[in-house]
């Protein structure tokens, strides 16, 4: 249970840091925007590997943070997956309206897995997100390659694809 408690704090640390960058007046646009975007915090689900609840916050106009609570499903089925990350969105370029709401994304991160010996890694997720018209939904594919280095090192990945809900 400490090891929970310490994540969460972690996470919520790294959040309050990213948030406090950003002036509380301050508007922000996304890529895909135009108009300025005046609720930038992102809350909704992911379905993968892992599932559970997927926070992304943009920090600018073309970095956010996101963070990942959820359970993994690959070892014994019951292991509690937390992550958090930072990224950097490219909008795809095109004369279609449709298409300049899509941007990929890179970023680099790091992830806790609870089970029988907590694992700790980087990851590096790679992905696509595209702001649904007239809608404060985005919908999201992700896969992040991670390679953890405690208590030994190992390379795995995650994978999924989500929506989430902009207030």
């Amino acid at each position: 249970m400490r090891k929970v408690t310490l994540c969460v704090i972690l996470l919520l640390a790294f959040a309050s840091a990213a948030l406090a960058q950003r002036r509380p007046s301050q508007k922000m646009a996304t890529p895909y925007s135009g108009p300025q975007l005046s609720h930038p915090t992102g809350l909704g689900m992911i379905l993968g590997e892992p599932t559970g609840v997927s926070f992304k916050h943009w920090v600018s106009r073309k970095s956010a943070i996101d963070a990942g609570f959820a359970w993994s499903f690959a070892g014994r089925g019951d292991e509690l997956h937390v992550h958090a990350d930072y990224l950097w969105h490219t909008p795809l370029r095109s004369s279609d309206p449709t298409v300049r709401r899509t941007s990929f994304y890179i970023g680099v991160g790091g992830r806790m897995r609870f089970e029988g010996d907590t694992r700790v890694g980087a990851r590096v997720p790679l992905g696509f997100t595209h702001f649904i018209k007239d809608t404060p939904l985005d919908i999201f594919f992700e896969v992040a390659p991670i390679m953890d280095i405690v208590p030994e090192t190992d390379v795995s990945a995650n994978g999924g694809i989500g929506l989430r809900y902009f207030f």
